[in-house]
């Protein structure tokens, strides 16, 4: 399976995270591709070219985001590692989303049926990875958008039939070390259960 890791990892948790799936997928045969955005300094806005663009017959820009888009068109597998941010995903992740899953990629448009339907037919589980500074409860109440975005808008140019998984780790700065190998132990279990 062709799994390919999308990943912020600004902190020890998601760094380890990120580790941990990485080598969970390559040791049951996957083929693994990891974007870190982090260490390729991607940048979370969409430059004046992009934007003019996203609407054309050719809307990839630039040698990173056609970099990108290759990689995700072979996807089976997308795992993102992040920590969340105001209740949500962090620029650069929700930048990676927005500049990289573009018409033509992520969805097309059926001029029989006059329909949007899914591009990314390939991928068949979504699985995301989360860190949280706050509380199960105040997450609740926040509404997860990071969590939404990725299991319910991305699964749209997927395919209903694509199955998703979420491994979150709640109050993450004050995780002991137990909570911390617990929390790994999951991401290992979910990345086996691919």
């Amino acid at each position: 399976m062709e799994v390919v890791v999308v990943a912020w990892p600004s902190g020890p948790l998601e760094s380890a995270a990120l580790r941990r799936a990485g080598i969970t997928a390559r040791a049951l045969g996957h083929e693994v591709t990891e974007i870190d955005l982090l260490a390729e300094g991607f940048a979370a806005a969409m430059t004046t070219e992009e934007r003019a663009a996203y609407h054309e017959d050719e809307p990839v820009v630039g040698d990173v985001i056609a970099r990108h888009v290759a990689i995700v068109r072979q996807a089976e597998a997308l795992i993102f590692v992040y920590p969340t941010m105001a209740s949500t995903l962090p620029p650069p992740l929700r930048g990676w989303l927005e500049r990289v899953m573009l018409p033509g990629v992520a969805f097309v448009f059926d001029p029989e049926t006059e329909r949007v339907k899914p591009g990314l037919t390939r991928v068949g589980r979504i699985l995301g990875i989360a860190t949280y500074p706050e509380t199960w409860p105040v997450v609740k109440a926040q509404h997860d958008n990071g969590r939404r975005i990725l299991l319910r808008a991305l699964r749209l140019n997927t395919g209903f039939r694509t199955r998703t998984r979420w491994v979150p780790c709640y109050s993450a700065p004050a995780a002991d070390e137990i909570e911390r190998n617990k929390f790994l132990a999951r991401v290992e279990g979910a990345v086996a259960s691919l």
